[in-house]
């Protein structure tokens, strides 16, 4: 089993980059908030941020905590797994999901988490969010694949590839038996899709936990309500500048 840490390289010059700089701190700040709201677990789960070069991303530490990872914790690789920068080592599973997803779904930002109640609509029958309940559920309609093929860790390529292909294209994927991952162009944007999706699955969780049946609103309401929320991210970026504020 790898340590937690490797001897340290933080002088890459693609690395110390201003602008992969600011990735490295968005990307820091996204793991912090995601433990602020409780959206981590233990040491696991991982965030990746694709590098401009197209060959390169950053990855979460192996062994850290979400809540105490800096801007410099965060680790460079390349595609094929191996540290290029950085002062730790990275999870097997890390890289066989996330290099592929990078490579099939072409995100910039990819989330894989195991958070409460998106995790726990993975278990039912339905396997993902209602995207007709909520105004927070439907700014996701039209925006989710499901993946109910659990095989146990991601521990190859073909098992990465595989859940990667599953996604069709999409934002965001429910993989069954297991947890989600959301991607986007831009962290403040995947964050905040992180943030609501939770509290979307949440909303779900508690009303289905009454035992009264649920009053879906019309699909194409839902997809008017998406479009609305979709359209105009502004409250994302606000949303992510606070927390850079507010977190330590």
């Amino acid at each position: 089993m790898n340590a937690p840490f490797a001897p340290a390289d933080l002088s890459h010059p693609l690395f110390t980059r201003p602008d992969v700089q600011r990735m490295r701190e968005d990307m820091a700040l996204a793991l912090r908030a995601a433990a602020h709201f409780g959206l981590g677990e233990g040491v696991c789960n991982h965030f990746s941020m694709a590098l401009p070069d197209g060959q390169h991303f950053l990855l979460n530490p192996r062994g850290l905590m979400w809540s105490e990872v800096q801007a410099d914790d965060v680790v460079m690789v390349d595609a094929q797994g191996a540290v290029v920068a950085g002062g730790h080592v990275v999870e097997p599973t890390a890289m066989f999901i996330h290099a592929a997803v990078h490579r099939i779904a072409r995100k910039t930002c990819v989330l894989h988490t195991h958070m409460p109640y998106a995790s726990a609509l993975t278990l039912t029958t339905q396997r993902a969010l209602d995207t007709t309940l909520s105004q927070n559920a439907m700014r996701f309609h039209g925006r989710l694949a499901i993946d109910a093929q659990y095989n146990g860790f991601a521990l190859d390529d073909s098992e990465g590839e595989r859940i990667a292909t599953a996604m069709q294209g999409a934002d965001i994927s429910f993989l069954g038996n297991h947890g989600i991952i959301v991607c986007g162009e831009r962290m403040d944007y995947a964050f905040d899709d992180l943030y609501y999706l939770e509290r979307a699955c949440q909303a779900q969780v508690l009303a289905q936990s009454t035992g009264v049946p649920l009053a879906p609103c019309d699909p194409a309401l839902a997809a008017t309500v998406a479009e609305q929320a979709n359209g105009e991210r502004l409250q994302s970026t606000l949303f992510f500048e606070a927390l850079r504020r507010k977190l330590p």
